[in-house]
């Protein structure tokens, strides 16, 4: 076993992991999440804020210290959907290596949706596959398909198009709550940049429907009303279709201080948490006409734990 660090750092959260990894397990010392929302406005301006830089610059100074005090023998950081959109990532870069020593790599949404995937099905049965992983970030969302024999993960297309929950609601969801325009334009929205991966991924070929990340773990801890966040409960748990329809609804329906209210969410994600579950909720009926798919099951396994396993 190799002990490493596997940094994620996405539109609207940085996540690290480290962990313990040899013979195809992750084993977790540690395992942590902030919003930093450092794809901030980035849709509008195309450039990164410096507020949000900075958010991301302290993240990352704590990170890098629990790494090096826990005895991480390699480090791997991953940037996705913000950084590849915006004017001035070069100042994310260079801020990058002075607090962390090392580069942050830029990976394409293919690359992102793969180790989402590797990540992802190493719980599951192998009976249930083909599996096909979707991880609604906050800028983009990746869709793969593939099958997991046990030992390896072996993706059959994969697809990351320009639809997250930040992106989603800069652009469409202004009102609190939101008006039925608004939600109306959004799922338009979300339709038509989702035919983007259906033209690519055959997701009519998919038995069993994996979301990873911040935005289905926390729907799934909402429809279970769960008095505090515990991802042992949110794990491998399956929600219906009727279920993620009734929590987007509910979600949609309510004011920022009403979201704000509930424990299960992230205060960083009380703005974008509703724009995340339409996306999940267009998802759900796009699938369940297009592979009979009734439930959505849970995973608090993803991309870091792909990245951890590239490691070794």
């Amino acid at each position: 076993m190799v002990r490493v660090a596997a940094i994620d750092c996405g539109t609207n959260s940085i996540r690290v992991l480290v962990a313990d990894v040899g013979g195809g397990t992750v084993s977790d010392v540690h395992r942590e999440m902030r919003i930093v929302r450092l794809g901030q406005g980035v849709d509008a301006t195309g450039r990164l804020a410096p507020d949000a830089l900075e958010r991301t610059r302290l993240a990352l100074a704590d990170y890098a210290a629990f790494a090096r005090r826990a005895g991480a023998k390699r480090l791997r950081m991953v940037a996705t959907s913000a950084t590849r959109d915006a004017a001035n990532r070069e100042e994310f870069f260079a801020m990058v290596r002075r607090t962390l020593g090392t580069d942050a790599e830029v990976i394409t949404g293919d690359e992102e949706a793969r180790l989402s995937f590797t990540g992802a099905v190493g719980g599951l049965d192998p009976a249930d596959g083909p599996f096909l992983i979707v991880d609604v970030g906050g800028g983009s969302t990746e869709v793969v398909l593939g099958h997991w024999d046990g030992v390896r993960a072996d993706v059959t297309a994969a697809r990351s198009v320009n639809i997250g929950c930040v992106r989603i609601t800069e652009r469409h969801l202004r009102g609190d709550p939101p008006t039925a325009d608004e939600i109306s334009a959004a799922e338009h929205f979300a339709a038509e940049t989702l035919q983007q991966a259906f033209a690519e991924v055959p997701v009519e070929k998919a038995r069993t429907w994996v979301g990873v990340a911040g935005t289905v773990t926390t729907l799934s801890a909402i429809a279970q009303q769960l008095p505090a966040y515990d991802p042992g409960r949110t794990h491998l748990s399956r929600l219906s279709m009727q279920q993620v329809r009734a929590t987007a609804e509910h979600l949609l329906a309510s004011t920022h201080q009403q979201r704000a209210a509930n424990p299960v969410i992230h205060p960083g994600r009380v703005d974008v948490i509703a724009g995340g579950a339409l996306i999940v909720r267009v998802l759900a009926e796009e699938l369940h006409t297009r592979a009979g798919i009734s439930e959505l099951v849970i995973s608090e396994h993803d991309i870091l734990d792909g990245i951890a396993l590239g490691l070794v």
